[in-house]
C-alpha cells in the first residue's frame, strides 16, 4: 500500500490541503465546502514532497503562473478523465460552459455526466474546474463554494493583462 504525504498551503483563499505520494499531488482540498477534508490519521505531514506545487501555487496566486506543470495522480473513470483533460486546456482567464465540454467530447446530451465529472476533480485550482459555468454564464457548484470559485475568476481576470482570449 502506498503512503499518502501531506502539507498546508496558505493561499489568498485559505488554508489548502495537498496530498499525494511522494512525487505526485493526488488531493487538493479547500478549507470549506463540500470539498474541505482533513488528513486520514495515517497520512505523514511534510513540506518537501509538494515544494513545487506550493512554489508554482504562489506563483498562481501572484499572478505570474498561467498553468501548473506539477506531477500528478488522478484515479478517475475514463469518461471523468476525458472531461478533466478537456478541463485542463480551459485558458487562463476565460470560461467555458459544462455544454461546451460535452460538444467538445462529441457527445453533447452529457451536460450533466461532465458536470458530475467537473463536481468529482481532485485537483480543483490545478485542473482548473472553477472556469466551468453555466450555459447561461452562471456560476454552478463548487466544491470550494461559489465564493471561492468567483474569488478564482476574479484573480485570473485581475492577471490576464490582455493576453487572455474571451
Amino acid at each position: 500500500m502506498q503512503e499518502t504525504y501531506y502539507c498546508y498551503y496558505d493561499s489568498p483563499i485559505g488554508k489548502l490541503l495537498l496530498a499525494g505520494s511522494k512525487t505526485h499531488l493526488s488531493l487538493l482540498r479547500f478549507p470549506q465546502g463540500k470539498m474541505s477534508q482533513q488528513p486520514e490519521a495515517n497520512w505523514i505531514y511534510t513540506l518537501k514532497s509538494f515544494d513545487l506545487c506550493r512554489r508554482q501555487l504562489d506563483e498562481y496566486f501572484s499572478g505570474k503562473r498561467k498553468m501548473f506543470d506539477i506531477p500528478i495522480q488522478i484515479v478517475a473513470a475514463e469518461f471523468s478523465m476525458r472531461v478533466l483533460q478537456r478541463v485542463a486546456k480551459i485558458p487562463y482567464g476565460t470560461t467555458c460552459s459544462y455544454s461546451d465540454i460535452a460538444q467538445q467530447l462529441q457527445n453533447p446530451a452529457a451536460v450533466r455526466a461532465v458536470a458530475m465529472a467537473n463536481a468529482r476533480n481532485n485537483l480543483p485550482i490545478i485542473i482548473p474546474c472553477h472556469r466551468v459555468i453555466g450555459k447561461n454564464g452562471s456560476l454552478t457548484g463548487f466544491g470550494g463554494g461559489l465564493e471561492i470559485k468567483q474569488a478564482l475568476l476574479d484573480h485570473e481576470k485581475e492577471h490576464c493583462y490582455g493576453i487572455c482570449v474571451r
